[in-house]
């Protein structure tokens, strides 16, 4: 009797497995006249159809592994895999996720109707109902697989773009040769100074730069982590061979430091970033001419 009653429950995803398999072409040229499905899945009609004969034939296997409620069954790797190489296409088309998930559902409905009609006709009502309901999990779970998907890429691409910004707003500058300047502007944080830290090494080696100046005059406060982190860019500088020195360091920021018991005996600092790179220059034993002072050298 159990085993009766499993092979009982088991029909109807078998039934939705065949039908997938048998109607697959079908349900693919009904997707692909559907605009949002060559949004999300792929470009051209042509495509589409390709591409929805993939999706049809994961669905089959989810169905064939008695997975329909799981988002994670192997049947949906090539959904994914289709996803993913449509990934910059979609984020072109500025489609939001809540659109994704919204105009999927119109998918459901041609499956069911080809269902319903594939069924045979002296087929008992319990049995269609329970096949339907098979099928519209299902497709739930393939609604679930594309918004992981496209969260999971909206994600990705917040991190980069937050990476970007990052970049852009710690610019590296040449101020001569064998020197450059980072003039750090707005509030510095753990991850900004970390990548701080990281472009400025790479500075330093694609300049081959002898100093480095870190200026946060425009910098307002730091927190005691990121009072370390410009100490250990200090160190960092030291060790590829740069001489690294802080400017324009404000009464809070002196304060925190002071507070934090941090060794400043070897870091050279200067109250504005002129004065800096003056002080470098004057390393260099490059003079500068002070206009009015009848060509005299300042250093």
């Amino acid at each position: 009797m159990p085993e009766q009653a499993e092979g009982t429950a088991g029909a109807p995803t078998r039934e939705v497995r065949d039908f997938l398999r048998r109607r697959g072409e079908q349900i693919a040229q009904r997707w692909a006249d559907e605009p949002l499905f060559r949004a999300v899945f792929t470009v051209s009609r042509d495509e589409a159809v390709e591409a929805g004969k993939a999706v049809v034939d994961a669905l089959a296997q989810v169905a064939d592994a008695a997975r329909v409620e799981d988002p994670d069954a192997a049947g949906f790797t090539a959904v994914r895999e289709q996803l993913a190489r449509m990934g910059a296409a979609r984020s072109r088309a500025g489609l939001s996720t809540a659109q994704v998930s919204s105009e999927l559902a119109a998918l459901r409905p041609p499956v069911e109707n080809l269902l319903v009609a594939d069924l045979p006709e002296d087929a008992a009502v319990e049995h269609v109902r329970s096949c339907v309901t098979t099928l519209n999990v299902l497709m739930g779970t393939l609604r679930v697989v594309v918004m992981q998907t496209a969260l999971s890429e909206g994600q990705a691409l917040i991190d980069r773009q937050r990476l970007q910004l990052l970049e852009v707003a710690t610019p590296v500058i040449k101020l001569w040769d064998g020197i450059v300047a980072v003039p750090l502007i707005g509030t510095l944080d753990s991850a900004r100074s970390q990548v701080v830290m990281e472009t400025l090494l790479e500075s330093i080696v694609e300049q081959q730069a002898r100093y480095a100046i870190l200026d946060i005059t425009g910098v307002p406060t730091v927190d005691s982590l990121v009072a370390q982190h410009l100490m250990k860019t200090v160190a960092a500088a030291r060790l590829m061979g740069a001489e690294c020195i802080v400017s324009g360091i404000r009464p809070a920021i002196a304060q925190t430091m002071v507070h934090l018991g941090l060794d400043l005996g070897t870091v050279v600092t200067r109250a504005s970033l002129a004065d800096a790179l003056g002080y470098v220059l004057h390393q260099l034993g490059v003079g500068i001419v002070t206009p009015g002072t009848n060509g005299s050298v300042a250093r």
